[in-house]
């Protein structure tokens, strides 16, 4: 019988997974391998003939590499759900972003009475729902770059947002960053779509990988307006917009939603307001680039900026440059 484990088996991704493949193949009985079990789980990869691989675990790990090169084959939930899946996907990837982008677009097309099931790294897996994925179905997927990373499909629809340096705690260097995010449209033929980010470099780079339409998209163009602040937010919804109208949905249902969107947690969400001091709380900020957004997005207002986390080999002198002439009146650094 092939012998299949799941490398970071106990996280979200990997508990999904566990329950589709008992699920589609009973008497698989795939071996959970992860830290939190055995700090040595690594060492056993090259006794399997198929690996799925979680996002918590990087591709480019010597070990992986070396079992690659002994035969091992290796895959992931994605890349399962793309070969099990019906009906159209839509991925939507980029540095920031790419959550409230994608929430966007699954609320207008809910809004439009269409068949939408939305997964990824916005918090569950796409597994749980593929089985009920018909002809018609849309699948909204947020995908990060570790997700994209050796995915082996593209979505119908690519969407991409701007691209700047980021994990590069995880990624030797931006290079390497990109390339992982080019999984999002390397794989897509004549038929499909990228949208994407006009003004990013980067975002164009990814972009032009794709075999398909390349539509730009104009993020600061139209006339959208928005509940929750911030002209990033504005930039989201743009995109989300320009996807949605592509797919045919009319441009009242699309404003219409888009107006309605109160944010997702820790993206400047307004926790409260105590003695005339409004608190909001944007942890998911966690790039200098996402930071200085959050500053901007109350131009008329003096704030107070708590920051602080786990050096990801970022460039501060961005977050430094960035709220210069802004009126922050204190930044805490808590370390």
């Amino acid at each position: 019988m092939k012998k299949v484990a799941i490398l970071g088996g106990l996280g979200i991704e990997g508990q999904a997974l566990q329950k589709y493949l008992k699920k589609t193949e009973p008497n698989l009985k795939p071996i959970i391998l992860d830290k939190k079990i055995n700090q040595d789980y690594l060492s056993r990869l090259e006794e399997f003939d198929l690996i799925y691989r979680t996002p918590g675990v990087l591709a480019s790990l010597p070990e992986i590499k070396r079992a690659r090169r002994k035969g091992v084959k290796f895959s992931s939930s994605i890349n399962l759900f793309f070969e099990h899946s019906n009906g159209t996907v839509i991925g939507i990837t980029g540095s920031k972003g790419k959550g409230t982008t994608s929430q966007i677009i699954y609320e207008i097309l809910k809004k439009a009475g269409k068949d939408v099931y939305i997964g990824g790294n916005i918090g569950n897996s796409p597994l749980e729902f593929v089985d009920k994925l018909g002809s018609d179905s849309i699948t909204v997927l947020e995908l990060s770059n570790l997700q994209l990373w050796d995915v082996k499909h593209s979505p119908h629809i690519a969407v991409v947002l701007g691209i700047f340096p980021e994990h590069l705690d995880w990624h030797k260097n931006l290079k390497e960053y990109v390339s992982a995010k080019m999984g999002i449209t390397k794989h897509q033929g004549k038929q499909d779509f990228v949208f994407y980010a006009s003004k990013n470099a980067l975002a164009k780079k990814v972009a032009r990988k794709s075999k398909g339409k390349k539509i730009e998209v104009d993020l600061n163009k139209l006339p959208i307006k928005l509940s929750i602040p911030g002209a990033h937010n504005l930039q989201n919804a743009s995109m989300a917009a320009a996807v949605c109208m592509h797919l045919g949905i009319k441009p009242e249902i699309v404003l219409d939603a888009i107006s309605k969107f109160k944010g997702l947690p820790h993206r400047i969400q307004l926790v409260k307001e105590i003695g005339g001091v409004v608190y909001y709380n944007d942890s998911a900020s966690t790039t200098p680039e996402t930071a200085v957004a959050a500053v901007r997005a109350f131009p008329n207002k003096g704030v107070i900026l708590i920051a602080g986390g786990r050096d990801k080999n970022s460039d501060y002198e961005i977050l430094n440059r960035g709220i210069r002439g802004e009126k922050v009146e204190l930044v805490i650094l808590i370390g």
